[in-house]
């Protein structure tokens, strides 16, 4: 099997853009240790903290969180990053020729009940003429990332990238430490009977997704296929699914809370998710605007999220 900085270099990824890449998964393979630990390592339980966000922070978001800050705090391809359980940017190289967002740990509520969780990262070029700790080095749309992926924690640690060509899978191999490539090129399936959504939050969606999943799982008859509802509570473990097997995942804004735009931010979530369903033959939409032509506005914004086969999501947007 291929291991991955010659995979990059044989699609052509610069040099500098591959360290970087290197750094963020070294923090990676350090997370994925400490989750193995689980209650050996002291790192379930919540904290008495609060993030930007709202949320009650994991002892292992806080953990997660500064093992990124510490990686990238001493690469010198860096400009400035993102975190999602940061206020503010922070600044790192004035010279740095990349910025990074990171979701630390995605689907913190799993950690304890030794659920599916992950690490989500999106790369940007920098702004020369932006300060490094000027946010708008990242308000910009998906299409400008240069790299991005997630690695997911499972029962394996898998890692999948895209450098802007083909969406790829590699796998963390134990015995020696590195990733390896496991799936060359992944294609999201065109024909699936999966949706991927919180079917809790039914009364609170908008008409058009309630009446595209009245859709689906209605009785239907005549062999028509039967659709499955699947659902994680962690988007790296809703997506991997989606990217392996085929699919829809949604997460609709409160219709009825005024000026709700969504739970999912568009930097550290939504973005670089589209950018690896759309690398592998899917769509990524937030019901009015293609999630990679979206312009980021403010460091934590949301967006509503429908993304998967194009088929499905084509099939939603009709009715939208």
């Amino acid at each position: 099997m291929k291991r991955l900085i010659p995979v990059l270099r044989a699609d052509e990824v610069e040099l500098d853009l591959i360290m970087l890449i290197r750094t963020i998964l070294a923090a990676t393979k350090e997370i994925s240790f400490r989750v193995s630990q689980g209650a050996l390592g002291g790192v379930l339980g919540s904290t008495l903290d609060e993030n930007i966000q709202g949320e009650t922070q994991k002892k292992l978001d806080v953990i997660a969180n500064q093992l990124f800050k510490d990686m990238l705090l001493n690469e010198g391809n860096v400009k400035s990053f993102a975190s999602e359980e940061e206020d503010t940017v922070v600044a790192v190289h004035d010279n740095g020729k990349f910025v990074v967002a990171f979701d630390p740990l995605d689907g913190s509520s799993n950690i304890d009940i030794n659920g599916q969780i992950g690490t989500i990262f999106t790369i940007f070029p920098a702004i020369d003429s932006l300060a490094a700790d000027d946010e708008k080095q990242f308000l910009r749309k998906g299409h400008e990332q240069v790299a991005a992926g997630y690695v997911l924690y499972g029962p394996s640690t898998m890692l999948v990238l895209s450098t802007g060509k083909q969406t790829r899978c590699f796998t963390l191999d134990r015995t020696h430490g590195g990733y390896l490539l496991t799936h060359e090129e992944m294609q999201v399936p065109a024909d699936a009977c999966e949706f991927s959504i919180n079917m809790s939050n039914y009364s609170k969606w908008p008409q058009y997704i309630q009446q595209y999943i009245d859709g689906l799982i209605s009785p239907k008859g005549d062999g028509a296929p039967e659709y499955n509802m699947r659902w994680n509570g962690a988007m790296v473990g809703d997506i991997h699914r989606i990217l392996t097997r085929g699919g829809i995942f949604l997460y609709p804004q409160n219709a009825l809370k005024q000026g709700d735009t969504g739970k999912l931010r568009l930097l550290y979530e939504a973005m670089p998710m589209a950018m690896l369903i759309e690398g592998a033959g899917g769509l990524a939409s937030s019901g009015t605007q293609d999630i990679m032509q979206t312009r980021l506005t403010q460091l934590h914004q949301r967006v509503p999220v429908i993304m998967g086969s194009k088929k499905e999501v084509e099939a939603c947007l009709s009715i939208c």
